[in-house]
């Protein structure tokens, strides 16, 4: 993980997803990038006084953000980006021209944004990504350095293709995996896939010689804030989790649920982009 893109508004909750962006760069000896993204104006070629005088203060501030970067990572490199359009598409074409990223949003700011704005844009760099998004929440009361990461797993072909970031992160943060079956369904078919979806991941722990260790549950009622439950109770701070295209087990990313899951957890989201949409056979 070689690139670490975070949108920076200036809210407080961009400046603690930098914090964590930040984090991460140290670890993986990573480039930490720093964009800003503001909105196209309709006025003249020169702009207006005012416009002059915001654009000065917003290079101002995302120098200082920078040069506050290299003090606490000074072993990274860090640059910084003014770039003009929607937040979400133009970070995601930064995101996706670079090899080997990650994107780092905060949410639910204020400064700058209309909350419901933050969000969708949220939710939008989440549902198109390429590359995998880090979401933190703001004011969320959790150390950087990550000790427990939450794997859920699911009967989908997919959820292993976490694993592969599951490992990195533990790896770089010298963490233990907690890898979750959950059990949603009753008949002894789906359990039997979960389980065998369960040895694959323990199997690519044991590879990559990671400390981890495998847990099952059973859920019956609304699973993803089950799986909050589940992860405060487990004390970890990071959980990672595929994007789903479909509701077809966790119902993460239809509507409401998704912004029920980014808003409410208390601990940051690693989503992982799918590359295939089709289940194991059962």
């Amino acid at each position: 993980m070689k690139n670490i893109i975070v949108g920076i508004d200036f809210s407080p909750n961009s400046e603690n997803a930098l914090r964590h962006a930040i984090a991460v760069a140290i670890k993986s000896e990573g480039t930490l990038h720093l964009i800003h993204v503001k909105p196209q104006r309709s006025s003249s070629i020169f702009g207006s006084k005012e416009e002059q005088a915001i654009a000065k203060n917003i290079e101002k501030g995302l120098q200082q953000l920078t040069e506050d970067a290299i003090r606490e990572a000074p072993m990274c490199m860090v640059q910084n980006v003014i770039l003009q359009g929607k937040p979400p598409v133009e970070i995601l074409r930064y995101a996706h021209n670079l090899q080997d990223s990650l994107i780092v949003v905060g949410t639910h700011g204020t400064s700058g944004f209309d909350e419901k704005l933050v969000g969708s844009n949220t939710l939008r760099i989440v549902s198109e990504s390429k590359v995998p998004v880090l979401s933190v929440r703001e004011n969320i009361n959790i150390g950087r350095d990550l000790t427990q990461i939450l794997v859920p797993i699911d009967e989908s072909f997919e959820t292993l293709q976490k694993m592969k970031y599951a490992v990195l992160f533990a790896e770089l943060f010298n963490a233990k995996l907690i890898i979750l079956g959950t059990y949603t369904s009753p008949t002894r078919e789906s359990k039997h896939v979960i389980n065998v979806q369960l040895g694959h991941a323990r199997s690519m722990a044991q590879k990559a010689n990671v400390r981890y260790e495998v847990r099952t549950v059973t859920i019956t009622e609304n699973s993803t804030m089950a799986l909050v439950e589940y992860a405060k109770q487990a004390n970890v701070n990071l959980v990672i989790i595929m994007r789903e295209e479909e509701a077809e087990f966790f119902d993460f990313w239809m509507g409401t649920s998704t912004r029920r899951l980014i808003s409410t957890s208390p601990m940051p989201l690693l989503i992982v982009p799918n590359i295939n949409h089709f289940s194991v056979t059962k």
